[in-house]
């Protein structure tokens, strides 16, 4: 069988199939301890020939899971999981872990071209006062014999009465750590791989905090030493474009344009903010990382928003 396909288990997730080789599931409702912050995710990821490209719930931080929209810092609550940074005490796990919860499935299509999904969602505290509501659409399509996209967006509407400000560990007073927003945590082979943009190639430590519109991550496989390549594209519509990004090769891989990155940003009373974003996976080495982020950059134009 050719082309993309869609495997629902009801109630709990989205696999897409490119013929025999299973290149995402979207979890939708996971079954999340409270300390993680329970979210929708992303994980496995596979590149087209089977690799894969994402690490679920390592035990360094439970609380990343492949790709998820991600916030540690939104007011005083914590939608990313695990402790909080407080400064002059550094983390500490206080009872403030929200919910990201399903509610209503709004499209679900796959043409063989393409697969869309999109669901509504509510942002509940660990008091259980609802502050968000969220439309979520993903979609995934195939650029190449050796690439594919997925297009995240999200529409978050303040319905909690008064004005939210989000932000990040950074924003809080911890240095050159302003991570939150769509976050991609790597296999363990990536570790010390090559971060890679449009200006120049590096270390996380170097690139870390910088302003681009992309940036992708090159890393090799145990086994077979093959190399794959992970690509965030941030939309030109999104506040603050282009983003700062959270980056990192040493210890683990991760990539996240970070747009709370050292500025809160407030969403006021009853507003919506909008963010897209565009993934490619590859398999290809860091040479590739122009040409996959001009397809990238291609399909996020392209396509409309949240059904």
């Amino acid at each position: 069988m050719s082309g993309l396909q869609a495997r629902h288990d009801i109630g709990s997730s989205l696999t897409v199939h490119d013929g025999g080789t299973a290149l995402l599931r979207y979890v939708y409702r996971p079954d999340t301890p409270l300390l993680e912050s329970p979210k929708p995710y992303l994980s496995p990821l596979f590149t087209r020939s089977g690799r894969p490209v994402s690490l679920f719930r390592p035990w360094d931080h439970v609380w990343h899971k492949g790709i998820a929209w991600s916030l540690p810092v939104v007011q005083d609550e914590n939608f990313w999981g695990g402790p909080t940074y407080v400064h002059g005490r550094h983390y500490v796990q206080l009872d403030n872990n929200g919910t990201q919860l399903h509610r209503e499935i709004a499209e679900l299509d796959a043409d063989g071209e393409r697969v869309v999904f999109a669901h509504d969602l509510e942002w509940i505290t660990q008091g259980g006062e609802r502050w968000f509501t969220e439309r979520r659409a993903i979609a995934a399509s195939l650029l190449s014999p050796q690439a594919w996209a997925l297009r995240f967006d999200t529409a978050m509407t303040n319905v909690s009465g008064r004005d939210i400000a989000i932000g990040s560990p950074t924003t809080r007073g911890r240095e050159n750590a302003g991570y939150g927003g769509l976050f991609w945590r790597g296999p363990r082979s990536f570790t010390d791989g090559t971060l890679v943009t449009a200006a120049s190639s590096g270390p996380g430590s170097e690139l870390r905090g910088q302003h681009h519109e992309w940036m992708a991550f090159a890393g090799r496989h145990d086994e077979d030493d093959a190399a794959s390549l992970v690509l965030m594209v941030d939309h030109h519509e999104n506040p603050r474009h282009p983003p700062r990004w959270f980056a990192r090769s040493e210890e683990f891989a991760a990539l996240n344009p970070a747009p709370f990155f050292s500025e809160e940003f407030t969403v006021p009373a009853g507003a919506t903010v909008r963010f897209r974003y565009g993934v490619g996976v590859a398999d290809a080495d860091a040479e590739a990382a122009p040409e996959l982020a001009a397809a990238v950059r291609g399909v996020l134009e392209a396509e409309s928003g949240p059904a």
